[in-house]
């Protein structure tokens, strides 16, 4: 089964999305223009794409595992969600990042992923005294011997 998702490009030239059979059901974004970043500064990098979302689903924006390596920047919310509703003609997908060495992007160089997820069903939450199942350790308990 393939959804069909409409995607507004800001660039003519802007490699165009694609999806890699075998490779990973990611998909990479691309930098929309050359940037020149400054250690300690942050940024919005343009992603050159806004994307109509089916209804009930979500986008989670990450970089890819090259990224800091390649460019010494980190995404500081650690992930990007975009949801359905942000699906307007000037609406364009941005990566927030902080630059911890002074580097260059340039433009359609790959720096970013994302796949989209339905969203949580709906939740209610209950108050209760006891879960009534055995504790596993604590917090960051798993893994060690």
């Amino acid at each position: 089964m393939f959804l069909t998702l409409k995607v507004k490009y800001f660039h003519k030239l802007l490699k165009p999305l694609e999806y890699i059979d075998g490779k990973s059901d990611w998909i990479d974004l691309r930098c929309s223009e050359t940037m020149a970043l400054i250690s300690g500064r942050w940024y919005f990098i343009p992603l050159g794409v806004a994307i109509k979302l089916p209804s009930g689903f979500e986008a989670h924006i990450v970089p890819r595992s090259s990224t800091f390596k390649k460019y010494g920047i980190i995404q500081p919310n650690g992930m990007g969600i975009i949801d359905n509703t942000y699906c307007g003609d000037d609406d364009q997908w941005m990566m927030p990042v902080y630059a911890t060495r002074d580097t260059t992007i340039y433009f359609n160089e790959r720096i970013a992923q994302f796949r989209i997820i339905e969203n949580q069903p709906r939740i209610k939450f209950k108050t209760v005294e006891h879960l009534n199942k055995k504790n596993r350790g604590g917090f960051g308990s798993t893994g060690r011997k």
